[in-house]
Protein backbone atom coordinates (compact mmCIF):
# COMPACT_ATOMS: atom_id res chain seq x y z
CA UNK A 1 0.00 0.00 0.00
CA UNK A 2 1.01 3.36 -0.65
CA UNK A 3 0.68 4.66 3.43
CA UNK A 4 1.98 3.68 6.87
CA UNK A 5 5.56 3.76 5.54
CA UNK A 6 8.11 2.57 8.48
CA UNK A 7 11.35 0.06 8.20
CA UNK A 8 13.77 -1.30 10.85
CA UNK A 9 17.32 -1.66 9.44
CA UNK A 10 19.39 -3.90 11.58
CA UNK A 11 22.85 -3.75 11.38
CA UNK A 12 25.68 -6.81 11.57
CA UNK A 13 26.23 -6.01 14.91
CA UNK A 14 22.94 -6.17 15.84
CA UNK A 15 21.80 -2.48 16.13
CA UNK A 16 18.60 -1.48 14.76
CA UNK A 17 17.98 1.71 13.81
CA UNK A 18 13.59 3.25 12.81
CA UNK A 19 13.47 4.84 9.74
CA UNK A 20 9.82 6.28 9.55
CA UNK A 21 6.90 5.33 11.36
CA UNK A 22 3.70 6.72 9.61
CA UNK A 23 -0.25 6.43 9.64
CA UNK A 24 -2.02 3.89 7.69
CA UNK A 25 -4.62 6.01 5.42
CA UNK A 26 -7.70 5.26 3.89
CA UNK A 27 -10.17 2.23 3.73
CA UNK A 28 -11.26 1.42 7.07
CA UNK A 29 -9.48 -2.39 7.10
CA UNK A 30 -6.43 -0.04 6.26
CA UNK A 31 -7.31 2.65 9.18
CA UNK A 32 -7.27 -0.37 11.43
CA UNK A 33 -3.90 -0.77 11.16
CA UNK A 34 -3.35 1.98 13.07
CA UNK A 35 -4.62 0.12 16.18
CA UNK A 36 -2.31 -3.09 16.00
CA UNK A 37 0.40 -3.37 18.60
CA UNK A 38 3.59 -2.47 17.89
CA UNK A 39 5.68 -5.43 17.74
CA UNK A 40 9.10 -4.30 17.86
CA UNK A 41 11.34 -3.79 21.11
CA UNK A 42 11.84 -0.04 20.81
CA UNK A 43 14.62 0.01 23.85
CA UNK A 44 16.68 -1.88 20.93
CA UNK A 45 16.87 1.15 18.55
CA UNK A 46 19.82 2.92 18.25
CA UNK A 47 17.75 5.79 16.83
CA UNK A 48 15.33 6.73 14.54
CA UNK A 49 15.58 8.74 10.99
CA UNK A 50 12.30 10.69 9.22
CA UNK A 51 12.21 11.26 5.48
CA UNK A 52 9.87 14.18 5.84
CA UNK A 53 6.58 15.08 7.16
CA UNK A 54 3.70 13.75 5.67
CA UNK A 55 1.56 11.61 8.25
CA UNK A 56 1.97 8.45 5.96
CA UNK A 57 5.34 8.48 7.16
CA UNK A 58 5.68 10.68 10.66
CA UNK A 59 2.07 9.93 12.39
CA UNK A 60 2.49 7.23 14.58
CA UNK A 61 6.15 8.71 15.67
CA UNK A 62 4.54 9.80 19.30
CA UNK A 63 3.49 5.72 20.08
CA UNK A 64 7.34 4.91 19.92
CA UNK A 65 7.85 6.26 23.80
CA UNK A 66 5.55 4.49 25.83
CA UNK A 67 6.86 1.21 23.91
CA UNK A 68 10.43 2.00 25.47
CA UNK A 69 12.35 4.39 23.36
CA UNK A 70 15.29 6.25 24.70
CA UNK A 71 16.54 7.69 21.44
CA UNK A 72 16.63 10.71 18.97
CA UNK A 73 14.84 11.18 15.84
CA UNK A 74 16.95 12.89 13.09
CA UNK A 75 15.10 15.20 9.97
CA UNK A 76 16.07 18.29 8.17
CA UNK A 77 15.12 21.35 10.36
CA UNK A 78 12.03 21.75 7.61
CA UNK A 79 10.68 18.55 8.20
CA UNK A 80 10.97 19.10 11.57
CA UNK A 81 9.35 22.12 11.89
CA UNK A 82 6.48 20.99 9.40
CA UNK A 83 6.14 17.57 11.62
CA UNK A 84 5.33 19.19 14.95
CA UNK A 85 2.21 20.90 12.93
CA UNK A 86 1.43 17.74 11.40
CA UNK A 87 1.76 15.86 14.99
CA UNK A 88 -0.10 18.31 16.98
CA UNK A 89 -2.65 18.52 14.50
CA UNK A 90 -3.23 15.15 14.49
CA UNK A 91 -3.61 14.90 18.14
CA UNK A 92 -6.09 17.59 17.89
CA UNK A 93 -8.25 15.87 14.95
CA UNK A 94 -8.17 12.52 16.70
CA UNK A 95 -9.11 14.40 20.19
CA UNK A 96 -12.12 15.52 18.15
CA UNK A 97 -12.87 12.49 16.61
CA UNK A 98 -15.00 8.94 17.41
CA UNK A 99 -12.39 6.35 17.70
CA UNK A 100 -9.83 5.87 20.27
CA UNK A 101 -6.83 8.13 19.71
CA UNK A 102 -3.33 7.09 19.16
CA UNK A 103 -1.69 9.84 21.14
CA UNK A 104 -2.65 12.94 22.90
CA UNK A 105 -1.21 16.56 22.56
CA UNK A 106 1.18 15.45 25.59
CA UNK A 107 2.97 12.56 24.03
CA UNK A 108 3.14 14.64 20.90
CA UNK A 109 5.10 17.22 22.86
CA UNK A 110 7.43 15.11 24.28
CA UNK A 111 8.09 13.56 20.91
CA UNK A 112 9.12 16.52 19.35
CA UNK A 113 11.71 17.23 22.42
CA UNK A 114 13.39 14.41 20.85
CA UNK A 115 13.84 15.67 17.30
CA UNK A 116 17.14 16.66 16.06
CA UNK A 117 17.97 17.79 12.69
CA UNK A 118 20.60 17.88 10.08
CA UNK A 119 21.27 19.72 7.27
CA UNK A 120 21.59 18.25 3.56
CA UNK A 121 24.86 16.33 2.64
CA UNK A 122 25.84 16.35 6.34
CA UNK A 123 26.99 12.86 7.83
CA UNK A 124 25.51 12.00 11.62
CA UNK A 125 26.44 9.11 13.76
CA UNK A 126 23.77 7.17 15.10
CA UNK A 127 24.91 3.98 16.97
CA UNK A 128 26.74 2.11 13.97
CA UNK A 129 25.29 3.66 11.76
CA UNK A 130 26.31 6.67 9.29
CA UNK A 131 23.49 8.77 7.82
CA UNK A 132 23.26 10.99 5.50
CA UNK A 133 20.37 12.71 4.12
CA UNK A 134 20.03 14.05 0.22
CA UNK A 135 17.43 16.27 -1.06
CA UNK A 136 14.45 14.43 -2.22
CA UNK A 137 12.60 17.23 -3.63
CA UNK A 138 9.48 15.96 -2.91
CA UNK A 139 7.89 18.18 -0.19
CA UNK A 140 9.91 21.15 1.95
CA UNK A 141 12.57 19.35 3.94
CA UNK A 142 11.94 16.12 2.15
CA UNK A 143 15.03 13.61 2.20
CA UNK A 144 16.61 10.42 1.03
CA UNK A 145 18.36 8.05 3.36
CA UNK A 146 21.92 7.38 2.52
CA UNK A 147 22.77 4.65 5.42
CA UNK A 148 26.37 3.24 6.19
CA UNK A 149 26.94 0.62 8.51
CA UNK A 150 29.76 0.90 9.99
CA UNK A 151 30.23 -2.86 11.68
CA UNK A 152 28.52 -4.88 8.82
CA UNK A 153 29.01 -8.93 8.56
CA UNK A 154 28.12 -9.31 4.92
CA UNK A 155 28.70 -7.56 1.49
CA UNK A 156 26.04 -5.16 2.48
CA UNK A 157 27.33 -1.66 4.12
CA UNK A 158 25.67 0.92 2.13
CA UNK A 159 21.67 1.20 2.21
CA UNK A 160 19.44 3.58 0.88
CA UNK A 161 16.43 4.27 1.50
CA UNK A 162 14.64 6.58 -1.28
CA UNK A 163 11.61 8.05 1.23
CA UNK A 164 9.33 9.70 -1.24
CA UNK A 165 10.75 11.62 -4.82
CA UNK A 166 9.84 14.18 -5.97
CA UNK A 167 8.10 14.97 -9.50
CA UNK A 168 11.50 16.92 -10.84
CA UNK A 169 11.20 19.59 -12.20
CA UNK A 170 9.03 20.65 -9.67
CA UNK A 171 7.42 24.01 -8.90
CA UNK A 172 9.19 25.46 -5.77
CA UNK A 173 11.75 22.75 -4.61
CA UNK A 174 15.06 21.77 -5.72
CA UNK A 175 15.80 18.86 -8.15
CA UNK A 176 16.03 15.36 -6.60
CA UNK A 177 19.17 14.70 -5.91
CA UNK A 178 21.09 11.56 -7.56
CA UNK A 179 23.45 8.85 -5.40
CA UNK A 180 26.37 7.56 -7.08
CA UNK A 181 26.28 4.24 -5.10
CA UNK A 182 24.45 1.79 -2.79
CA UNK A 183 24.34 -1.68 -2.44
CA UNK A 184 20.94 -2.03 -1.81
CA UNK A 185 18.18 0.66 -2.67
CA UNK A 186 14.55 0.39 -0.59
CA UNK A 187 12.26 2.60 -3.43
CA UNK A 188 8.86 3.98 -3.15
CA UNK A 189 6.66 2.74 -5.67
CA UNK A 190 3.48 5.17 -5.85
CA UNK A 191 3.33 5.88 -9.50
CA UNK A 192 5.48 2.81 -10.85
CA UNK A 193 3.40 1.74 -13.47
CA UNK A 194 2.57 5.52 -14.91
CA UNK A 195 3.68 8.39 -16.48
CA UNK A 196 2.61 11.69 -15.79
CA UNK A 197 0.91 13.79 -18.58
CA UNK A 198 2.53 16.50 -20.20
CA UNK A 199 0.04 19.35 -19.03
CA UNK A 200 0.11 22.41 -17.48
CA UNK A 201 -1.12 22.00 -13.79
CA UNK A 202 -1.33 26.28 -14.29
CA UNK A 203 -2.86 26.15 -17.19
CA UNK A 204 -5.60 23.76 -16.17
CA UNK A 205 -6.08 26.12 -12.82
CA UNK A 206 -6.53 28.98 -14.78
CA UNK A 207 -9.13 27.92 -16.72
CA UNK A 208 -10.96 26.71 -13.68
CA UNK A 209 -10.80 30.47 -11.94
CA UNK A 210 -11.76 31.66 -15.52
CA UNK A 211 -15.29 29.37 -15.03
CA UNK A 212 -15.80 30.53 -12.38
CA UNK A 213 -14.89 34.08 -12.69
CA UNK A 214 -17.65 33.75 -15.53
CA UNK A 215 -19.97 31.97 -13.71
CA UNK A 216 -20.28 33.50 -10.06
CA UNK A 217 -19.65 30.50 -8.69
CA UNK A 218 -17.09 28.45 -6.29
CA UNK A 219 -14.15 26.91 -7.05
CA UNK A 220 -13.37 24.41 -4.62
CA UNK A 221 -9.53 23.08 -4.15
CA UNK A 222 -8.99 20.18 -1.72
CA UNK A 223 -5.26 20.19 -1.26
CA UNK A 224 -2.96 19.07 1.07
CA UNK A 225 -1.43 21.04 3.66
CA UNK A 226 1.92 20.36 3.00
CA UNK A 227 3.78 21.80 -0.30
CA UNK A 228 0.58 21.32 -2.22
CA UNK A 229 -1.24 24.25 -0.87
CA UNK A 230 2.33 26.34 -1.00
CA UNK A 231 2.17 25.43 -4.93
CA UNK A 232 -1.33 26.46 -5.46
CA UNK A 233 -0.78 29.97 -3.39
CA UNK A 234 2.04 30.68 -5.73
CA UNK A 235 -0.10 30.31 -9.02
CA UNK A 236 -2.30 32.35 -8.04
CA UNK A 237 0.39 35.15 -6.98
CA UNK A 238 1.54 35.14 -10.34
CA UNK A 239 -1.94 34.83 -11.88
CA UNK A 240 -2.80 38.14 -9.93
CA UNK A 241 0.36 39.58 -10.94
CA UNK A 242 0.11 39.12 -14.47
CA UNK A 243 -3.59 39.55 -14.81
CA UNK A 244 -4.45 36.26 -15.91
CA UNK A 245 -6.88 36.22 -12.55
CA UNK A 246 -9.29 39.22 -11.88
CA UNK A 247 -8.21 41.13 -9.08
CA UNK A 248 -11.23 41.50 -7.24
CA UNK A 249 -11.57 37.69 -7.32
CA UNK A 250 -11.12 36.77 -3.61
CA UNK A 251 -9.72 33.45 -2.54
CA UNK A 252 -9.68 31.74 1.15
CA UNK A 253 -7.64 29.47 2.65
CA UNK A 254 -9.50 27.42 4.76
CA UNK A 255 -7.08 25.18 6.68
CA UNK A 256 -5.11 26.13 9.79
CA UNK A 257 -2.86 23.29 9.11
CA UNK A 258 -2.03 24.65 5.42
CA UNK A 259 -1.43 28.36 7.26
CA UNK A 260 1.12 27.27 9.76
CA UNK A 261 2.81 25.07 7.20
CA UNK A 262 2.81 28.25 4.83
CA UNK A 263 4.86 30.08 7.96
CA UNK A 264 7.56 27.62 8.29
CA UNK A 265 7.92 27.56 4.07
CA UNK A 266 8.70 31.15 4.71
CA UNK A 267 11.49 30.29 6.82
CA UNK A 268 13.22 28.33 4.68
CA UNK A 269 13.91 30.95 1.20
CA UNK A 270 17.87 28.81 0.67
CA UNK A 271 16.33 25.56 0.25
CA UNK A 272 13.57 26.63 -2.37
CA UNK A 273 14.79 26.56 -6.73
CA UNK A 274 16.12 29.58 -8.35
CA UNK A 275 12.68 30.78 -8.82
CA UNK A 276 11.41 31.13 -5.66
CA UNK A 277 14.75 32.33 -4.37
CA UNK A 278 14.03 35.33 -6.96
CA UNK A 279 10.55 35.54 -5.61
CA UNK A 280 11.80 35.68 -2.42
CA UNK A 281 13.77 38.88 -3.20
CA UNK A 282 10.24 41.12 -3.90
CA UNK A 283 7.84 39.69 -1.62
CA UNK A 284 6.15 36.50 -0.45
CA UNK A 285 6.03 33.67 -2.91
CA UNK A 286 2.89 32.46 -0.89
CA UNK A 287 0.84 35.59 -0.37
CA UNK A 288 -1.36 37.95 -2.77
CA UNK A 289 -4.11 40.99 -2.48
CA UNK A 290 -7.16 38.88 -2.33
CA UNK A 291 -6.53 36.28 0.05
CA UNK A 292 -7.85 35.99 3.15
CA UNK A 293 -6.66 33.28 5.85
CA UNK A 294 -9.97 31.40 7.53
CA UNK A 295 -9.54 31.51 11.06
CA UNK A 296 -12.69 29.71 12.78
CA UNK A 297 -15.44 27.34 11.94
CA UNK A 298 -17.88 29.78 11.79
CA UNK A 299 -15.60 32.28 9.29
CA UNK A 300 -15.68 29.06 7.21
CA UNK A 301 -19.37 28.30 7.36
CA UNK A 302 -19.85 31.96 6.57
CA UNK A 303 -18.60 31.45 3.26
CA UNK A 304 -21.95 29.25 2.30
CA UNK A 305 -23.81 32.86 2.03
CA UNK A 306 -21.04 34.80 0.25
CA UNK A 307 -21.97 35.41 -3.35
CA UNK A 308 -19.55 35.95 -6.30
CA UNK A 309 -17.24 33.96 -7.76
CA UNK A 310 -14.39 32.91 -5.32
CA UNK A 311 -11.54 29.89 -5.02
CA UNK A 312 -11.46 28.23 -1.65
CA UNK A 313 -8.61 26.07 -0.61
CA UNK A 314 -9.22 23.84 1.60
CA UNK A 315 -7.33 19.99 3.68
CA UNK A 316 -7.93 17.70 3.30
CA UNK A 317 -6.08 16.52 -0.04
CA UNK A 318 -8.42 13.20 -0.39
CA UNK A 319 -11.62 14.98 1.16
CA UNK A 320 -10.76 12.17 4.00
CA UNK A 321 -11.47 15.41 6.84
CA UNK A 322 -11.16 18.69 7.62
CA UNK A 323 -12.85 21.72 6.77
CA UNK A 324 -13.40 20.25 2.33
CA UNK A 325 -15.91 18.20 4.25
CA UNK A 326 -18.34 20.64 5.72
CA UNK A 327 -17.63 22.81 2.53
CA UNK A 328 -18.48 20.09 -0.40
CA UNK A 329 -21.42 19.18 1.53
CA UNK A 330 -22.99 22.44 0.75
CA UNK A 331 -21.17 23.59 -2.71
CA UNK A 332 -20.91 19.89 -4.32
CA UNK A 333 -25.22 20.18 -5.00
CA UNK A 334 -24.95 23.46 -6.48
CA UNK A 335 -24.53 23.45 -10.35
CA UNK A 336 -22.20 26.33 -10.64
CA UNK A 337 -19.49 24.74 -8.18
CA UNK A 338 -16.09 23.29 -9.69
CA UNK A 339 -14.22 20.90 -7.89
CA UNK A 340 -10.29 20.85 -8.67
CA UNK A 341 -8.42 17.66 -7.53
CA UNK A 342 -4.61 18.78 -7.29
CA UNK A 343 -3.75 15.36 -5.64
CA UNK A 344 -3.25 11.62 -5.44
CA UNK A 345 -6.70 10.42 -4.26
CA UNK A 346 -6.71 6.76 -2.65
CA UNK A 347 -8.81 4.11 -3.09
CA UNK A 348 -12.42 4.35 -1.78
CA UNK A 349 -11.88 7.92 -0.42
CA UNK A 350 -14.39 10.29 -1.03
CA UNK A 351 -11.84 12.40 -3.30
CA UNK A 352 -11.73 9.71 -5.01
CA UNK A 353 -15.18 8.49 -5.60
CA UNK A 354 -16.14 11.77 -6.61
CA UNK A 355 -13.69 11.70 -9.52
CA UNK A 356 -14.49 8.58 -10.54
CA UNK A 357 -17.97 9.76 -11.85
CA UNK A 358 -20.38 9.15 -8.61
CA UNK A 359 -23.01 11.12 -9.07
CA UNK A 360 -24.30 11.08 -5.37
CA UNK A 361 -21.71 10.40 -2.46
CA UNK A 362 -22.14 9.78 1.39
CA UNK A 363 -20.23 12.62 3.81
CA UNK A 364 -20.42 12.22 7.23
CA UNK A 365 -23.63 9.94 7.14
CA UNK A 366 -25.34 13.17 4.72
CA UNK A 367 -26.42 11.54 1.05
CA UNK A 368 -24.71 14.43 -0.77
CA UNK A 369 -25.97 14.68 -4.65
CA UNK A 370 -22.84 15.80 -6.34
CA UNK A 371 -23.84 18.57 -9.39
CA UNK A 372 -21.36 20.26 -9.86
CA UNK A 373 -18.42 20.24 -12.59
CA UNK A 374 -15.15 17.88 -11.17
CA UNK A 375 -11.76 17.89 -12.76
CA UNK A 376 -8.20 17.00 -12.06
CA UNK A 377 -4.78 17.75 -12.84
CA UNK A 378 -2.11 15.38 -12.22
CA UNK A 379 0.33 17.85 -13.47
CA UNK A 380 0.89 19.19 -9.65
CA UNK A 381 1.79 15.24 -8.15
CA UNK A 382 4.55 15.68 -6.22
CA UNK A 383 5.67 11.60 -6.58
CA UNK A 384 7.86 10.72 -8.97
CA UNK A 385 6.64 8.62 -12.12
CA UNK A 386 7.44 5.30 -13.29
CA UNK A 387 10.24 6.99 -16.03
CA UNK A 388 11.98 9.59 -13.27
CA UNK A 389 12.02 6.45 -10.77
CA UNK A 390 13.98 4.60 -13.39
CA UNK A 391 16.11 7.33 -14.20
CA UNK A 392 17.10 8.08 -10.74
CA UNK A 393 17.65 4.31 -9.37
CA UNK A 394 19.77 3.73 -13.00
CA UNK A 395 22.22 6.21 -11.76
CA UNK A 396 23.11 4.43 -8.85
CA UNK A 397 26.16 1.90 -9.31
CA UNK A 398 26.80 -1.05 -7.64
CA UNK A 399 23.14 -2.02 -6.71
CA UNK A 400 23.10 -5.78 -5.75
CA UNK A 401 19.55 -5.87 -4.62
CA UNK A 402 16.18 -3.66 -4.89
CA UNK A 403 13.37 -3.64 -2.51
CA UNK A 404 10.32 -1.88 -3.71
CA UNK A 405 7.94 -0.10 -0.97
CA UNK A 406 4.91 2.23 -0.63
CA UNK A 407 2.89 0.91 -3.60
CA UNK A 408 0.41 -0.70 -4.62
CA UNK A 409 0.99 -4.18 -5.93
CA UNK A 410 -0.18 -3.14 -9.37
CA UNK A 411 2.43 -0.61 -9.74
CA UNK A 412 4.82 -2.42 -7.79
CA UNK A 413 4.69 -5.12 -10.17
CA UNK A 414 5.22 -2.73 -13.19
CA UNK A 415 8.06 -0.95 -11.50
CA UNK A 416 9.37 -4.44 -10.59
CA UNK A 417 9.56 -5.23 -14.61
CA UNK A 418 10.60 -2.02 -15.75
CA UNK A 419 13.33 -2.25 -13.42
CA UNK A 420 14.64 -5.76 -15.02
CA UNK A 421 13.64 -5.13 -18.77
CA UNK A 422 15.66 -1.52 -18.62
CA UNK A 423 18.14 -1.89 -15.94
CA UNK A 424 19.00 -5.56 -15.89
CA UNK A 425 18.47 -5.89 -12.09
CA UNK A 426 16.55 -9.57 -11.50
CA UNK A 427 17.40 -8.98 -7.56
CA UNK A 428 13.86 -7.01 -6.54
CA UNK A 429 12.08 -7.86 -3.70
CA UNK A 430 8.06 -6.90 -3.35
CA UNK A 431 7.63 -7.35 0.62
CA UNK A 432 4.28 -7.57 2.39
CA UNK A 433 3.69 -5.91 5.84
CA UNK A 434 5.95 -7.33 8.34
CA UNK A 435 8.41 -8.92 6.05
CA UNK A 436 11.89 -9.85 7.18
CA UNK A 437 14.54 -9.42 4.25
CA UNK A 438 18.15 -10.43 5.07
CA UNK A 439 20.80 -8.46 2.80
Amino acid sequence: MVTGSSYILTSGSGQSILIDLGLFLGTPDINKLNEQPYAYDCSQLAGAVLTHAHLDHCGRLPILLPQGYKGNIWMTRATGDLTEISLLDSAKIAKEGDRRPLFDKALAEQTIKRFMTVDYRTPVSIGNFTVTLRDAGHILGSAILEIVDTKPDSGVKKVVFSGDLGNTPEDLLEETEYLDSADCVVMESTYGDRLHPISSAEVALESEIHSIEASGGTLLIPAFALDRTQELLHMIMHMKQSGKMGAGTPVFLDSPMAEKATLVYGKYPQIFNTHIRDDFKTGNPFGFAGLTVVATNQQSDALFTLTGPKVIIAGSGMMTGGRILNLATHFLPIASTRLFIVGYQGEETLGHNILAGNKQVSINGITVPVRATVNDTQGMSSHADQKQLIAWLGHIKQVQKVILTHGEDGPRNALAQKISEDLGFTNVSLPVLHQEIQL
